[in-house]
């Protein structure tokens, strides 16, 4: 057995989150996949006209990947879209653009995560369904830092563990969680905190979002905690998303 066929990974789910061109025929590709995690591609010749990857490998489209290699950069060997999945269009293809972008930064590579990889799926799917995508966005983010080791404490009081209280009024700081709120102006600073209802700690356990100002302080609170996560770094859709004053 070659050292190459020791190395191939066979009929892969996997979703492509962002390509570039390489060379003059091919490209590399940053994929999801479900059992290896986030990891870089190359895809020989598909910038080619006549080349079989030609209208495959496409985001947000669900596909089977072959592979083979084990640097930095695998050699792709074949690929094959399964289909099942409606193009995003609009607002829904910009809001897929940014969960690829979360991805991008805060998954090392070649660290598995089935479970979020089925929860991107599945995303997706209410992206190209579901017309609330503010929602679904939520709903991924949370997954997506629960999934990192970073869940968000909802339901109980840091420090004392207190039951959180909908009609009452919480600080949450980052690292430590909702403490009772006896202090200054709301700033979302990482170390003073944001200020949330009780009620909307609660509606976000329950991905319900349904309630305007769950909404609000929702999307308020989990910006907070990204830029924690990213250390700085700019989600550049984010940016694009927030011109459109949609969510």
């Amino acid at each position: 057995m070659t050292a190459a066929n020791r190395n191939k990974q066979q009929d892969e789910p996997a979703f492509v989150l962002h390509s570039h061109p390489f060379r003059e025929t091919s490209l590399i590709l940053d994929v999801f996949s479900r059992k290896h995690g986030r990891l870089a591609i190359v895809a020989r010749g598909a910038r080619r006209p006549k080349s079989s990857l030609r209208g495959v490998l496409m985001n947000f489209q669900p596909l089977l990947l072959s592979w083979f290699g084990k640097g930095e950069v695998r050699t792709m060997h074949s690929a094959e879209w399964q289909g099942g999945q409606p193009y995003l269009q609009g607002t829904a293809l910009m809001c897929g653009f940014y969960m690829n972008e979360m991805l991008l930064n805060l998954l090392a590579r070649d660290d598995p995560h089935e479970q979020l990889f089925d929860y991107y799926r599945a995303t997706i799917y209410r992206l190209a369904h579901e017309t609330d995508h503010a929602a679904t966005l939520r709903c991924f983010e949370k997954h997506l830092l629960q999934e990192l080791g970073y869940a968000l404490a909802l339901e109980r009081e840091a420090g004392n563990g207190k039951a959180i209280q909908p009609e009452v009024c919480y600080r949450y700081v980052v690292e430590r969680g909702p403490l009772p709120d006896d202090s200054g102006p709301d700033d979302g600073d990482v170390h003073t905190g944001l200020t949330v209802l009780g009620k909307t700690l609660l509606d976000m356990a329950a991905d319900d979002y349904a309630d305007p100002i769950t909404a609000q302080q929702s999307k308020q609170l989990m910006r907070m905690l990204l830029n924690h996560h990213l250390g700085g770094k700019i989600l550049h859709t984010r940016e694009l998303i927030k011109d459109l004053q949609k969510l």
